[in-house]
């Protein structure tokens, strides 16, 4: 009786729970799509928003295009100006006849003079809009973003290739959206971003390169650093993903070169006596590339010298970022802050108002590196005429 009863009643219930079911009404074709693949935003003369996008045309991206000596554009930019961001992207949206649609959004970059300003507003809305995604890369131009978008790249298909690739080879800083977020989270306030530069060929040509890193202090640009600045910050970040190190050994008429295998980096806040301190420890294994010297590398001697060696160059590298970034910006974009935060709660709620301009600038920080060469390679000597 009770399998007849659900036999009977089985198909009215499937009926009624199809009501419910939503479909596919609100899909949205790829040929209905207008795809941002990056974008720029700009501060203009009058004050006002700048947003541009750079766009796929979606002839030029088929498999009958590729590869056809170069004809066609690949990409088109938009761009609509407004009292804000999101005025903006209306109006740009009166510019295309498609949705725009930013789920394949790969960059977002800031232009210098919008970034001193603050960025805070503008990483908001990209954070609260649906189909952002959180894995775009961040940067700021020494310039007008724009300029990053409307030039023709020379080895790369389209130019937001370019910086997003340096970005992926991880020589230098990559920051992505959702890492930033959680940045501007914490207890420091400060962040390092890429930094982008342009240079223009008079065949518009595109020379782009990953230029060290913007410091930017409660959301706004304080300043620029160099590559070799940036490369201490990775350190003291733990987010060196590659190195490279050449010295001139003692006693040794040539140079020596060694890449960085593997690393760990420890920060270790510590408070005795009132007085704040940072310990870093960092333990690296090298690798020798490059050997142009007569030195026996596999002599013990010779390596444990060597190892000091490219230890004092890693702190060398470290002190000269701390002199920049700590003593003269006064931006903690290392994260110390935090360190101290979780560390000693208690401490750091007397004290956190006055991080910025008095205790931070003076924190002591001890640096403590150990190297090891783990690979000498197949051949000890260096064979030279």
């Amino acid at each position: 009786m009770f399998i007849k009863i659900v036999k009977t009643t089985l198909p009215f219930y499937l009926c009624l729970c199809a009501l419910f079911l939503s479909g596919c009404w609100d899909r949205q074709e790829v040929n209905d799509l207008a795809l941002v693949l990056a974008t720029a935003i700009d501060k203009t003369d009058d004050n006002k928003i700048e947003l541009s996008i750079q766009m796929v045309v979606p002839k030029s991206m088929g498999g009958g295009q590729q590869g056809s000596g170069g004809e066609g554009k690949t990409t088109t930019i938009k761009k609509a100006t407004g009292t804000t961001i999101y005025q903006a992207m209306t109006k740009l949206q009166e510019k295309v006849p498609r949705y725009i649609f930013w789920g394949q959004n790969q960059m977002i970059i800031f232009g210098e003079k919008l970034a001193k300003e603050g960025i805070g507003k503008y990483i908001d809305f990209f954070a609260r809009h649906p189909s952002q995604r959180i894995r775009s890369y961040i940067f700021v131009h020494e310039g007008k973003a724009i300029d990053v978008l409307d030039l023709t790249p020379g080895l790369e298909q389209m130019s937001m290739e370019v910086p997003r690739e340096l970005a992926r080879l991880e020589f230098g800083l990559n920051v992505t959206l959702r890492e930033l977020l959680v940045m501007l989270g914490t207890e420091s306030k400060s962040v390092a971003v890429p930094s982008i530069k342009v240079s223009k060929e008079p065949d518009r040509t595109l020379g782009i390169h990953l230029s060290g890193a913007a410091v930017l202090k409660n959301n706004k640009l304080t300043g620029f650093i160099n590559n070799e600045i940036t490369q201490g910050v990775m350190w003291l970040r733990d987010e060196i993903k590659s190195s490279s190190v050449t010295i001139k050994p003692q006693n040794a008429d040539d140079l020596i070169s060694f890449n960085l295998i593997r690393y760990d980096s420890e920060l270790k806040p510590v408070i005795e006596d009132g007085k704040w301190k940072m310990i870093v420890k960092i333990v690296t294994e090298e690798e020798v590339v490059d050997n142009q010297t007569t030195l026996n590398l596999i002599d013990h001697k010779v390596a444990k010298s060597l190892e000091e060696q490219i230890s004092n160059n890693i702190d060398k590298r470290i002190r000269l970022t701390l002199e920049q970034v700590q003593k003269k910006m006064r931006a903690d974009v290392f994260g110390f802050a935090e360190e101290f935060h979780q560390k000693y709660p208690d401490e750091w709620s007397k004290v956190k108002n006055q991080w910025d301009e008095l205790l931070y600038p003076e924190l002591e920080v001890e640096i403590d590196i150990k190297t090891y060469i783990r690979r000498p390679g197949m051949s000890t000597e260096n064979y030279k005429e």
